[in-house]
């Protein structure tokens, strides 16, 4: 893909996914005129730009979207459910073209309109508020690439306004579909005579096409309008695209720069303890100001660097509430999907990676979760079910929550499945907390029969292996005939980890500070509930655990207590705290290791092991499987 059609892809990609997003909201407000508005911009935006690229496809979708948004802002044609259906039609087909050109695809290879693509949006212009029926649909249409060629018969009606040069390239076309809405209109043959947009030109043309314009814009403009900006500046870009390697590679240096300056620092200090004179001394002076200015600038370089990968999580939920609607649609549901909190920044790596499991949850409430109608209507409920989706950061993660006001899980059923498939024991003895979390077992499924929508016992182990992958952490609550709630605690950013320094067994350990909420003094000896040691904390007993035994390390004296904050709090057992620290994690990819996600280097040069966030989170158990 060359450059100008890479840069053409991102920026019409960026325009199809806010195009969605205003049409769930026309759908809401017919009368909104600016969102009637700019959904008019968006399309006719990518239609310029598709024409430059030879895109003929998805040239002729937009126009036709563009002539049903040009009738529906001026009132020609009504907003109704088909209207809104045709666009969001084109909205998708736009969205794939786009889609095949990312992934690689040439642009001569994509196919052309369709034809029930075509009829749709004629029918939505032309005012009818239902589709016609599948037998009554047109016969299939030439393709859109060779309506750019006419019949000759058929060149008069088109031939005052438009006329093709001896080459069979429409030269108006191409500019009118260039300039802004509403500035240029051809000077004869209504819109409504235009059914296909004209084809873009051939590549071989396309170089030719620019002066061409240019020309052709001069020419119309006049002396006039040139004269009144003669010294009109160029437009200053405030933005640009940068690829996300060359990012991963700069905030690696930062951190391995921050690093170094703390290791600096360190032996600093040492020196430090040494009786310098004379020159010696006034050598370790400005030794230690260059020092302490190279490590202020390395810590703003991380600081700045970090900002660049932030994006708000917003850029992945407006994905979102379409899903919903033709899910819904699909299963013959009423669901509504709030959002909040879209304007919570996280690592870029996280959003990219959180679409997959969001989905899986998203399609899991709609299927397991939320009930259809007149069984809602029957259980007091109102008809249309409610999912809502949320974002909020607390401390140094970001919290995201996805909760439903459905019928909820049945831990009793949840155990006596998972004991069906074999997944557990049937003697096994488990909480009502640990019996949710038996939904993430790959193969896990309450449903009987797989439908395309769920029920392979894949998609909730997806969720919880790649929320882990991002040192994450889900936690699931539910009650039976209100609902359920997934929340997800992920790292705000995912290289450089607050953490506390803690040591048990001769091993140099890092915990999350996200999970640690104080530090107590352990007794000699414990009270003990059900055999296991139990402490006091705040006049609430809190269980303790062996971080040394949790990770089958050699028990050792264990008199540090860490009040570990997880949906059901405990107090981790460890031999020393020796302070806190910002880490840079190197993932652990050779090798797994139970209960450890990756490095680090301390400011002494030490190797730290990190452990992991989901381990802490569920009591410094790896899988409910434990407990079977």
């Amino acid at each position: 893909m060359d450059d100008m059609l890479k840069e053409f892809v991102v920026e019409a990609m960026d325009l199809a996914v806010n195009v969605e997003e205003h049409l769930l909201r026309l759908e809401r407000d017919p009368d909104n005129k600016e969102t009637l508005n700019a959904v008019f911009r968006s399309f006719h935006t990518i239609k310029g730009g598709a024409g430059f690229m030879n895109l003929g496809a998805l040239v002729s979708a937009c126009h036709l979207t563009e002539n049903l948004f040009d009738a529906l802002r001026t009132g020609a044609a009504p907003v109704t459910p088909l209207s809104i259906e045709a666009a969001l039609q084109a909205s998708g087909f736009v969205a794939d073209q786009l889609a095949e050109l990312n992934n690689g695809a040439a642009p001569e290879s994509l196919g052309g309109m369709p034809g029930d693509l075509e009829a749709i949006l004629k029918d939505a212009i032309e005012g009818k508020s239902e589709a016609p029926a599948k037998a009554a649909a047109p016969a299939a249409a030439p393709a859109p690439v060779a309506a750019a060629a006419p019949a000759p018969a058929a060149a008069p009606a088109a031939a005052p306004a438009a006329t093709a040069s001896a080459d069979g390239l429409d030269w108006e076309g191409m500019y009118e579909a260039v300039m802004p809405p509403g500035s240029y209109t051809r000077s004869a043959a209504p819109a409504a005579a235009a059914p296909v947009a004209v084809e873009a030109p051939a590549p071989a043309a396309a170089e030719a096409a620019a002066p061409a314009v240019a020309a052709a814009i001069a020419k119309r403009e006049g002396p006039a309008r040139e004269e009144s900006k003669p010294h009109a500046p160029p437009a200053k870009e405030e933005s640009i695209r940068i690829d996300a390697v060359k990012l991963d590679a700069l905030l690696e240096v930062a951190g391995e720069s921050v690093q170094a300056a703390n290791q600096a620092a360190v032996l600093l200090e040492r020196l430090q303890q040494f009786k310098f004179e004379g020159q010696a001394a006034s050598l370790m002076s400005a030794l230690t100001e260059t020092l302490e200015r190279a490590s202020r600038y390395s810590t703003e370089l991380q600081r700045a660097t970090l900002a660049t990968r932030m994006q708000p999580v917003g850029r992945l939920f407006q994905k979102f509430p379409r899903l919903v609607r033709e899910l819904a649609k699909d299963l013959g549901k009423e669901v509504e999907l709030t959002i909040e909190g879209a304007e919570t920044e996280v690592d870029r790596v996280v959003v990219d990676s959180l679409y997959d499991p969001l989905v899986h949850m998203l399609r899991n409430a709609l299927d397991h979760g939320v009930e259809a109608p007149d069984v809602r209507l029957a259980a007091g409920k109102p008809a249309k079910a409610f999912i809502s989706l949320k974002a909020w950061q607390e401390a140094n993660s970001v919290m995201i929550v996805l909760q439903d006001d459905g019928k909820g899980m049945d831990p009793v059923g949840l155990r006596k499945k998972a004991a069906e498939k074999g997944l557990i024991s049937p003697t096994a003895n488990l909480s009502d907390e640990e019996s949710y979390q038996l939904v993430f077992l790959p193969g896990f499924s309450t449903k009987e029969v797989a439908s395309s929508v769920s029920g392979r016992g894949v998609g909730m182990d997806v969720v919880k292996t790649a929320v882990e992958k991002n040192r994450g952490a889900i936690h699931i609550d539910s009650a039976l005939g209100k609902g359920t709630k997934f929340a997800i605690r992920l790292p705000i950013e995912l290289s450089i980890v607050p953490t506390m320094l803690v040591s048990t067994s001769g091993a140099l350990l890092a915990l999350p500070m996200a999970v640690v909420q104080r530090v107590v003094e352990l007794p000699e000896t414990f009270m003990e509930v059900g055999g296991a040691p139990v402490l006091k904390d705040q006049g609430r007993p809190l269980p303790v655990r062996s971080l040394a035994g949790a990770l089958g390390y050699e028990l050792g004296s264990e008199r540090v207590g860490i009040v570990v904050n997880s949906p059901q709090p405990y107090i981790l057992a460890v031999e020393a705290v020796d302070g806190t620290a910002d880490l840079v994690i190197k993932p652990m990819t050779a090798l797994a290791v139970e209960g450890i996600t990756g490095t680090a280097r301390s400011a002494e040069g030490e190797l730290v092991l990190v452990v992991g966030l989901s381990f802490l989170m569920d009591g410094c158990r790896g899988s409910v499987r434990m407990a079977a």
